[in-house]
C-alpha cells in the first residue's frame, strides 16, 4: 500500500480536517503524475458546461407548457384569435410559444402551410436547444480514454524504472509505477460517471421540450381544423335557408 492510501486509513479524522482537504486532494493529485492535472480540467470544463446549460434549459426554457396550450386552444375555440396572439407574449425561450404564435399567424391559411411554418420554427429552435448537450458525452468519453492513457504512461514508467534499478530498489519502482497507473484509471473514471449522469440529464430535459412542442403545435392545428370546419358548416347551412 503506498504512503497516501496509508495516510489516508491510519490518520485520525481530526489529522485528515487539520490538514485541509485541498492539502489532501494536491497530494491524490500529484500521486497519479500529471495526466491527473489533464483530467480535472476536463471535469472542472464539464461541471461548468453542465451549471450553464442547466440554468439554461430549466430557466430560459421554463414554461407550464400544459396550461399554456389549454389557454390558447380555449381562446381558439372561442375565436379569440387576437388573445391568442397576446398570449403569446411572454418572457420565455420555449419553442412552444414561437411554434403557436408561427401557427395563429397563418391561422387564415390552409392546414398544410400552417403546419410548415410551425415545423420551421420547430427545426430554427433546435440547435439552440442542443446546444453542447452532446459535448457533455464526449467529455465523459475524454476523461475514461485520458485515465487508461494515464494507466499506460504509468506502467512504461515503472518498467522503465525496474530496468533501470538495482535488485533491491525494483519492487519499490515497480509498486510506484503501478500505483501511479491505477490513480488516473480510477480518476478518469469518477469524472467521467458524472459527467455521463449530467449528459443524461440535459438530454431528458431537451427531448421534455420537444414533445411538449410538438404536443402543442398539434393541439393547435387540431384546434384551428376544427374552427374551420364549423365556419365552413355554418357558411353551408346560410347558403341552403330560404
Amino acid at each position: 500500500m503506498n504512503a497516501i492510501t496509508s495516510a489516508i486509513f491510519s490518520c485520525p479524522v481530526w489529522v485528515m480536517a487539520d490538514a485541509g482537504v485541498g492539502e489532501v486532494l494536491k497530494e491524490y493529485l500529484d500521486a497519479g503524475g500529471w495526466m491527473m492535472y489533464v483530467i480535472l480540467s476536463v471535469s472542472a470544463i464539464g461541471v461548468t458546461l453542465f451549471l450553464l446549460r442547466m440554468f439554461d434549459l430549466y430557466v430560459g426554457y421554463r414554461l407550464n407548457a400544459r396550461a399554456f396550450t389549454r389557454r390558447i386552444v380555449d381562446y381558439i375555440e372561442h375565436r379569440r384569435f387576437r388573445e391568442a396572439l397576446d398570449g403569446c407574449e411572454i418572457s420565455t425561450r420555449h419553442p412552444l410559444v414561437f411554434i403557436m404564435k408561427a401557427g395563429l399567424l397563418r391561422s387564415n391559411q390552409r392546414p398544410r402551410d400552417i403546419e410548415r411554418a410551425m415545423e420551421k420554427e420547430m427545426f430554427s429552435s433546435l440547435p439552440g436547444l442542443q446546444k453542447r448537450v452532446d459535448l457533455m458525452a464526449v467529455l465523459a468519453n475524454t476523461a475514461t480514454l485520458l485515465g487508461l492513457l494515464g494507466t499506460i504512461f504509468g506502467l512504461i514508467a515503472a518498467f522503465s524504472s525496474v530496468a533501470a534499478a538495482s535488485a533491491v530498489e525494483r519492487q519499490e519502482a515497480l509498486a510506484a509505477g503501478i500505483s501511479q497507473a491505477m490513480y488516473t484509471t480510477a480518476f478518469g473514471i469518477s469524472v467521467a460517471v458524472p459527467l455521463l449522469i449530467f449528459h443524461h440529464i440535459l438530454a431528458k430535459r431537451v427531448e421534455r421540450i420537444v414533445i411538449e412542442a410538438e404536443g402543442g403545435a398539434t393541439a393547435l392545428i387540431v384546434a384551428l381544423t376544427g374552427v374551420a370546419h364549423e365556419e365552413a358548416a355554418q357558411g353551408e347551412d346560410g347558403q341552403l335557408d330560404p
